[in-house]
């Protein structure tokens, strides 16, 4: 397959795990409850193992040891902080029965600009090494099911019917396939290996702020085990990766 070929099995694939992830929301409570944890454990370690036993090696291999390498990991990491204290900003200007419609709307366009610039990560990746874009859509595609989870909910307790809560994250998720189109025709004109330690940076943001965070707010002795045991299985599936090819 070609590398366009991959790149837009990626995206499609990857808006495929918005609906059922939206899907997954309908399950009852405590089925969430239970599988949740994990899950997001499962993310963290693999957004971590992606960023640190990929991403940057691959990095380093194009552009060399150099501090515009890591300058580019740091640009990656802030900008995900920026978009996030944006997006929080935003919250706080809405009174609790004022907020649901434009928070929901300002989730999707969040949703969508986070999904494009995943896209654009994961189609560098494809453009510099197949193996590595294979490797960087799974840490990707790990985020995706908690984080479509949480973004339906936020919908549906927004007023939204499940349909047009769907149908409208589904729509944000394309944007990663418009992202990796645009890496990919954009290869010609620009050193898209540059994207790979931004979102080297991006992946390090969402594990430690956002997925590690919460799986320390639980603090039942199973619950740690659990967590523990996903964040590890996450990193420890990546790292077995780099033996593969």
């Amino acid at each position: 397959m070609s590398t366009l070929g991959w790149i837009i099995l990626g995206g499609v694939a990857m808006s495929a795990i918005a609906l059922v992830g939206g899907l997954a929301a309908l399950l009852p409570q405590p089925v969430l409850d239970r599988v949740l944890l994990p899950i997001v454990g499962l993310a963290a370690g693999s957004l971590l193992g992606g960023a640190f036993f990929h991403m940057l090696p691959s990095a380093i291999d194009a552009l060399g040891n150099n501090l515009a390498v890591y300058v580019w990991v740091v640009a990656g990491f802030v900008s995900f902080f920026a978009l996030e204290q944006a997006l929080h900003w935003h919250h706080c200007h809405f009174r609790p029965d004022e907020q649901r419609q434009p928070l929901g709307f300002l989730l999707l366009v969040a949703d969508g600009l986070h999904n494009l610039v995943g896209g654009l990560a994961v189609g560098s990746a494809f453009v510099v090494d197949i193996r590595v874009g294979v490797v960087t859509w799974l840490a990707a595609a790990a985020h995706e099911i908690p984080q479509e989870l949480g973004d339906f909910g936020v919908l549906i307790q927004g007023g939204w019917t499940k349909r047009s809560a769907l149908l409208w994250n589904f729509v944000s998720a394309l944007t990663f396939l418009i992202g990796g189109v645009v890496a990919y025709f954009s290869a010609d004109v620009v050193d898209v290996a540059y994207l790979l330690p931004f979102a080297a940076g991006n992946f390090i943001y969402i594990a430690s702020a956002d997925l590690i965070p919460e799986l320390a707010t639980h603090r039942a002795g199973r619950d740690k085990l659990e967590t523990t045991a996903s964040l590890l299985g996450g990193l420890a599936i990546l790292y077995a990766a780099t033996w593969i090819g």
